[in-house]
């Protein structure tokens, strides 16, 4: 199982706000290219996002299903990328000062992915994930610097 962490300068809460919009997966999500739909419902258990993964014109159309939603601290997704496979991806966040540490495992979980031995598969996760959680940062902390600089002071 691949592991990475990361401290992302915004709350757990303004960290959920940007997993909960399902229209933001594919700019977070490191191999998504794009949004085909998402459903009413999402994130909660049993909910769909349907997203394309790859590059034009090699692109596949899949599905990634929310397994656990419990806000600020986890999400738990299974997605789908096949012909590749299916991984479960759980998204641990814990605040710490006026931040939070996120970390992000996942495991292959069905198809041929399974069948790549663990030494190989882990650093090929991990360095997906570290970018993954690049991206992740780069929206919380933009919608945590808006939301301060659209603050009403106080005079």
């Amino acid at each position: 199982m691949s592991s990475n962490v990361r401290e992302i300068r915004c709350s757990p809460e303004t960290l959920f706000r940007v997993l909960g919009d399902g229209w933001l997966y594919p700019v977070w999500v490191v191999g998504a290219s794009r949004m085909r739909q998402v459903e009413a419902e999402w994130p909660q258990p049993g909910s769909r996002l349907h997203h394309s993964f790859g590059s034009w014109p090699a692109l596949i159309d899949d599905t990634t299903v929310c397994l656990e939603w419990d806000p600020p601290h986890r999400m738990v997704l299974q997605a789908r990328g096949w012909p590749i496979g299916e991984a479960k991806v759980t998204i641990e966040v814990k605040p710490r000062g006026e931040g939070s540490v996120v970390r992000i495992l996942e495991r292959a979980d069905e198809g041929p992915g399974t069948l790549v031995p663990q030494f190989v598969m882990d650093p090929m996760l991990h360095a997906r994930n570290n970018e993954t959680l690049r991206r992740l940062a780069f929206l919380a902390e933009g919608h945590a610097d808006r939301q301060r600089s659209s603050a009403p002071t106080s005079e």
